[in-house]
C-alpha cells in the first residue's frame, strides 16, 4: 500500500477495541490524518449513508475494524443479528470504497473463518476446506463472505484490498457484557465480582481443555500497521497462495483451564474453578500459522501474562463505565 504519513484513513469502528488500538498506533507511526465518525453520524448498516460519506470525504483508504462481536452464547442467541449485521457493515464499507476510488482497504476478519477441525498451525489456505464450528457459524460466513468480496474486488478491478484474519484478542475497550463478551473479559467479570462477593466458586463453560490463541489488541494493532506499509508487491508475493490474506496471531495457545488459573490469581481470586462440561467447548483448537506476518519482520511483544494485568487495570478504572 506504501501508505504516505499525510494519507486520509477512514477508521470504521474507531471507539471499539481493535478500531481504538489501530487509531493510536498509526498515530504513534506519524499518520496523524484519521478520519473517525461516531455510531451517532453515521449508520455503518445504510447503504446510503455510507456511500455518501465514502463520496463526500477526501479519503486514500478505509480500515473496517466494525464489526458485531460475542461469545458463544451471543453467537448462540443472536445468530440473524450476527450474520445480517456483519454482511451489511462489510458488503456497505467495501462497496462504498469501490464507487469513491478508494482503492486501498483493510477488512479485519476473524481466526474463526477456518473449519472447525484442520491441520495446526492453521495456515490461510485452510479456509473453506472443511466446516465450521457450529457456534459460531454465522458470524464466520459473513467475514467469509468479507474476504471473498475483497478478493473479487482485486480480482475485476484492481483495488488493493487486503484481508487479516486475528486470534482471539483482548485488551483495552474490549466488550464487558457478562453474558455476550468472549473468553478473557467474561473471565475478569466472574473472578472480580466473586473475589468481591466473597464467593467460593467460579463456573465455566466447557471442559476447560480447549485452548486458544490469544493477543493483546495493541500487538495486533501493530501488526496491521506493519501490513498497511508493506508495498504491494511485496504483500502480493506473501500472500500468493491465499489471495491477499494473513493470519495474525502470538503463535502460542493456551488451554482455557490454564488461562483461567492465570486470571483468577491476576484478580486475587482464591476459590475453587469449575468447569460446565455440558455447555459447548467450541473449536478444541486454533493456532494461527504466521509464517506470513513474521517474514515482514513482525513478532508479538506483549507477553500474555502481562497484558492481562494490563487489561485487569483498564478494567477496573473503567468499570463504573462499564456497568452501565
Amino acid at each position: 500500500m506504501e501508505m504516505e504519513r499525510s494519507s486520509r484513513i477512514f477508521i470504521a469502528g474507531h471507539k471499539g477495541m481493535v478500531g481504538s488500538a489501530i487509531a493510536g498506533a498509526l498515530r504513534a507511526a506519524g499518520y496523524e490524518n484519521i478520519l473517525e465518525i461516531d455510531h451517532d453520524h453515521l449508520d455503518l448498516c445504510q447503504q446510503q449513508h455510507v456511500k455518501e460519506l465514502l463520496l463526500a470525504e477526501p479519503i486514500d483508504m478505509v480500515i473496517i475494524a466494525a464489526a458485531k462481536v460475542g461469545g458463544i452464547f451471543a453467537n448462540q442467541k443472536f445468530p440473524a443479528d450476527f450474520i445480517y449485521e456483519n454482511l451489511a457493515i462489510q458488503s456497505n464499507l467495501i462497496h462504498g470504497a469501490h464507487e469513491a476510488k478508494i482503492d486501498k482497504l483493510l477488512f479485519i476478519g476473524s481466526s474463526c473463518i477456518y473449519p472447525k477441525i484442520c491441520h495446526q498451525p492453521i495456515k490461510e489456505t485452510a479456509l473453506l476446506t472443511g466446516p465450521l464450528e457450529p457456534t459460531s457459524e454465522p458470524f464466520a460466513i459473513a467475514k467469509i463472505a468479507g474476504i471473498k468480496m475483497c478478493q473479487a474486488y482485486n480480482k475485476q478491478y484492481g483495488t488493493d484490498f487486503r484481508c487479516v484474519m486475528p486470534c482471539s484478542l483482548y485488551g483495552p475497550n474490549d466488550h464487558f457484557h457478562p453474558e455476550y463478551c468472549h473468553v478473557i473479559p467474561a473471565l475478569l467479570n466472574r473472578f472480580h465480582f466473586a473475589r468481591n462477593n466473597g464467593d467460593k466458586t467460579v463456573q465455566i463453560w466447557g471442559s476447560g481443555k480447549a485452548r486458544r490463541e490469544y493477543l493483546h489488541v495493541d500487538d495486533a494493532a501493530s501488526a496491521c500497521v506493519q501490513i498497511l506499509s508493506t508495498p504491494k508487491k511485496v504483500f502480493d508475493e506473501i500472500t500468493a497462495d491465499s489471495k491477499q490474506i494473513i493470519n495474525i496471531g502470538s503463535g502460542q495457545d493456551i488451554p482455557i483451564a490454564k488461562l483461567a488459573s492465570l486470571i483468577a490469581k491476576i484478580v486475587g481470586f482464591t476459590g475453587d474453578i469449575l468447569f460446565d462440561q455440558d455447555k459447548p467447548d467450541g473449536t478444541l483448537q486454533k493456532l494461527s500459522d504466521t509464517t506470513g506476518l513474521k517474514s515482514l519482520g513482525w513478532q508479538s511483544t506483549i507477553e500474555l501474562r502481562q497484558g492481562l494485568a494490563d487489561t485487569y487495570a483498564w478494567y477496573k478504572k473503567n468499570l463504573a463505565q462499564l456497568r452501565q
